[in-house]
């Protein structure tokens, strides 16, 4: 039999993620193949970073928790076709990565084509907890 916690349990454990980003988490989003884990060097080519709305996740709830506010660059670092991300800290400490894509990945973008000065915008971002 499998390990289960209560929904109040894995939204707190959710909502444990936003606490130790804190208030400015910066999210990257990166060409190629994400890092092994956050405490590996960055790897890719920054193609847009962004400083995240102050509260940037909403409360968690039935054990998933998603983004908050609007999660959008107005204008690209470099031109590259996004792979993945990576949310640091304000002190530039990875503490979150994944995979971004349109209809595929865990960070979906409205284009993962991204050009020089082109504007980036997060269209869906949810964490869920496992064992339920």
């Amino acid at each position: 039999m499998a390990v289960q916690l209560a929904i109040s349990t894995r939204n707190a454990r959710l909502d444990a993620i936003e606490t130790d980003l804190g208030t400015s988490p910066v999210l990257e989003i990166r060409t190629g193949a994400q890092p092994a884990d956050c405490a590996t060097a960055d790897s890719g080519t920054l193609l847009a970073s962004l400083t995240l709305p102050s509260d940037w996740m909403a409360a968690a709830a039935a054990g998933s928790k998603a983004k908050s506010g609007t999660w959008q660059d107005l204008a690209a670092d470099a031109a590259g076709v996004a792979a993945h991300f990576r949310i640091k800290t304000s002190g530039a400490v990875c503490k979150l990565q994944g995979s971004c894509g349109i209809g595929t990945g865990d960070l979906q973008l409205d284009n993962t084509n991204i050009a020089v000065g082109q504007t980036v915008t997060v269209t869906a971002f949810t964490l869920t907890d496992a064992n339920a």
